[in-house]
């Protein structure tokens, strides 16, 4: 008979296979030879893929964009906003982490569509921000209260306008994928109270970082992810057919039409500058008819043309049917100069 192999035989042979030879064992551990493993709970099975946040992620990049406009319009201060994390957890993880007072709106997203059950979302202020927005609106510099209170009516009714206003932009952020007509059903103050989502119910919540001035904190959107899933089997599809249509020459040519429509209906002044000169105040004060005001340009000196203060062409002055008119001869190269003194 052969050589019979030890154990510790067996197990150098084992650390020195690679991991593509190793059977699927690569997440296991020989020896010193460990590697991390995730714990995987089956109580609680991933509904959904990687590709899946991302596509989420995607829409909430896309509301964070949405959240600073509105914030940088209201507040008169740069903001900036971005989707910090998209994870799948059970909603009892995450409102354990929220303060007894915290501002949380119910957003009734407003399907229409038979075949998905009626959608709510929770969209949660951090109180940092929330008595920043308060502070500022009031006529304040932005700086949020350091102790934890309940809100005034006042206060309620200010975040309520502003949490109406960031319901409507879900449809913007949800264009591309789904037709939506979200409205804010109500507003709750205290987060322990808040029964729209069960405890133990699987949610998608979204982190928003927002930074208004000097102050950062979060806002979170949190949606079902049993509405969640309904919702992705059917704007999936939806944004594909979409993507098909953006290509449609049809459409980008009346997209097109309709643009230089609005821009030949705009109104524009039209200044035609034959000479321009300086002369003191009490000569202008003693002009008198038939005076002489001589110009520092040749009599074949071509005329400006200018729109909006900007140099646009050159032209020849004439008469034209017993009228004053120019002849515009050529098409100014560069406006840079003339820009900068319409700024001014």
């Amino acid at each position: 008979m052969g050589d019979l192999f030890s154990q510790n035989t067996i197990d150098d042979t084992r650390l020195k296979k690679s991991p593509t030879e190793n059977n699927g064992m690569e997440g296991f551990s020989f020896g010193n030879n460990e590697k991390k493993i995730k714990n995987y709970d089956f109580k609680m099975p991933q509904k959904f893929t990687k590709e899946d946040l991302k596509l989420i992620k995607d829409i909430n990049e896309a509301y964070a964009r949405l959240i600073a406009n509105y914030l940088t319009s209201i507040t008169r201060l740069y903001c900036h906003a971005s989707v910090l994390d998209v994870r799948e957890q059970k909603y009892h993880e995450f409102s354990d982490t929220l303060s007894e007072y915290t501002i949380t709106g119910v957003v009734n997203l407003g399907i229409d569509n038979t075949n998905i059950m009626d959608a709510e979302c929770t969209i949660q202020f951090s109180n940092e921000l929330t008595y920043s927005l308060i502070d500022r609106l009031m006529g304040g510099l932005g700086v949020p209260l350091e102790s934890l209170r309940d809100f005034t009516e006042i206060e309620i009714a200010l975040m309520k306008n502003i949490l109406e206003r960031l319901s409507s932009h879900l449809q913007e952020a949800w264009s591309g994928y789904m037709d939506i007509s979200p409205t804010l059903a109500k507003i709750e103050t205290n987060s322990k109270l808040t029964k729209t989502i069960g405890p133990e119910e699987v949610t998608v919540t979204a982190v928003i970082e927002v930074v208004l001035d000097k102050v950062k904190s979060n806002i979170t959107v949190n949606i079902p992810a049993v509405n969640m899933e309904e919702i992705m089997l059917h704007f999936s599809r939806r944004y594909v057919r979409t993507s098909k249509r953006a290509v449609d020459e049809g459409i980008k040519n009346e997209q097109r039409n309709n643009i230089l429509k609005g821009v030949r209906n705009s109104t524009l002044t039209l200044n035609a500058i034959l000479a321009e000169t300086q002369i003191d105040l009490s000569d202008i004060l003693s002009l008198q008819v038939n005076d002489i005001i001589p110009l520092d340009v040749p009599i074949t000196q071509n005329a400006v043309i200018k729109i909006n203060n900007v140099h646009w062409f050159n032209a020849k002055p004439g008469v034209s049917g017993n009228k004053k008119a120019i002849k515009i001869i050529d098409v100014c190269d560069t406006t840079e100069g003339d820009e900068e003194n319409a700024e001014q």
